[in-house]
């Protein structure tokens, strides 16, 4: 089954918890401290792979999470780290936000790796808080949470040149003549149900790459047939080739047609719309063929390039495949880019979210992952750690924007669920 567009939800593993602990070997009994640092948290990464063409694995399941890191332990040794969960994806594939949309990633090289979740840090052990004044501390940092969010993956096929028609034009016929692909060819509409590749060769090393793209219909670009599912595919190519039934045996009109297709191309995006095309009159064996051409040929002579073919006798492929490499060779390759202001600008805004100071009633409230940390950290019954407790607040600011909402000597203030006097 053919699947270009899922979304998942991946999270990236947790940091370990630092280790209290004191040394407590013979001969020597005020040992000081001995906790080793939790190990990193797994990150979640997204592999291209040229092996694959379809995004069905993640249909059927959606939630994917990396190991945890394991706790710090005594005598200073470290806990392990997780082990990052790679996820294989086709080359081609998109990486977006699921609430902004906005793209963070675009795998277009076979192996491009996207880290979608980053691990949580492992803490320290409280063998890292020893200084010359803090002599036995007895408090360690917990790990940190990984990341944890919602993204869409949506694949665009990596093709050079696209076919294009209404259904049953001929374009799975052509694609089988001039490559080595075998799509399904069969008289009725949407045989094709997923884009093919395949490559042409034009001789001397010459190559490129040839999708067909399953057949349009008016309304694609609202949805209608499967136009919405696969006219992103056509948006990586740098030429299209409009594949018209010249024969028009299906009582359509060929004139018509063209139009109709370019104006669901323009509907879907201006950038399509804006392609080069060649116009492929197929079927050229049948009656009614000729007469139609010199229509045709009326209607867009000296507009576009146009040449005949019979994809069911071969007659004028080889003149296609050498005029659209000729044609290809003189566009410039299209590079999209990653919004790297846009995407910094997410990560700016989630790491800001990650403390925010209020009043409700009487109570000033201080809440985020981070202070929720750093409440997990302290022990409230050692006067190291409580001093250590209330200097991030400081360093944070926490303290400034109490101070800005009105917060005085002997406030209620909450951290976290945890309430203490307010002392400035």
């Amino acid at each position: 089954m053919f699947v270009d567009i899922a979304k998942i939800s991946v999270k990236a593993g947790k940091g370990g918890n630092g280790s209290v602990a004191f040394r407590r070997e013979k001969y020597i009994p005020m040992g000081g401290p001995a906790g080793g640092d939790g190990g990193d948290g797994g990150s979640v990464i997204l592999v291209a792979d040229e092996g694959l063409r379809t995004l069905m694995d993640f249909r059927y399941k959606r939630h994917y999470q990396a190991e945890n890191g394991e706790d710090g332990r005594g005598k200073k040794q470290y806990g392990s780290d997780g082990k990052a969960l790679y996820l294989r994806v086709p080359v081609g594939t998109l990486i977006k936000d699921e609430e902004t949309n906005i793209v963070l990633a675009d795998l277009k090289t076979n192996g491009q790796q996207y880290v979608a979740a980053r691990g949580g840090h492992g803490g320290k052990g409280n063998v890292k808080f020893k200084n010359s004044i803090r002599r036995t501390p007895r408090f360690a940092e917990p790990g940190t949470k990984g990341d944890e969010k919602e993204i869409v993956l949506e694949l665009k096929l990596i093709a050079d040149v696209g076919l294009i028609g209404f259904p049953n034009v001929g374009k799975s016929t052509i694609l089988a003549s001039v490559t080595s692909a075998k799509p399904k060819i069969a008289n009725y509409p949407f045989t094709t149900l997923k884009p093919n590749l395949g490559v042409v060769s034009i001789g001397e090393g010459h190559s490129y790459v040839l999708a067909d793209i399953p057949g349009l219909i008016e309304g694609a670009s609202e949805g209608a047939g499967l136009g919405l599912d696969f006219l992103r595919h056509i948006e990586r190519t740098r030429l299209l080739l409009h594949v018209i039934d010249a024969s028009g045996q299906e009582g359509r009109d060929p004139v018509e047609d063209f139009y109709k297709i370019n104006d669901e191309l323009k509907q879907y995006s201006d950038k399509l719309s804006q392609k080069e095309q060649i116009i492929v009159l197929n079927k050229m064996e049948l009656p009614g063929a000729v007469d139609n051409a010199e229509k045709i040929e009326k209607e867009f002579s000296g507009k576009y390039e146009i040449i005949q073919v019979s994809a069911a006798t071969g007659k004028g492929l080889e003149l296609l495949k050498k005029r659209a490499y000729e044609k290809l060779i003189q566009i410039e390759e299209e590079v999209e880019f990653v919004d790297e202001e846009a995407v910094d600008k997410l990560q700016d805004k989630k790491e800001r979210d990650t403390i925010v100071v209020t009043k409700e009633d009487d109570i000033y409230l201080a809440e985020g992952d981070f202070l929720e940390r750093l409440v997990a950290s302290t022990n409230f019954d050692d006067f190291e750690s409580f001093s250590n407790f209330q200097k991030v607040l400081i360093d944070k600011g926490v303290i400034q924007k109490l101070r800005e909402l009105g917060a005085k000597e002997g406030d209620l203030i909450s951290v976290c669920g945890v309430e203490f006097d307010f002392v400035d």
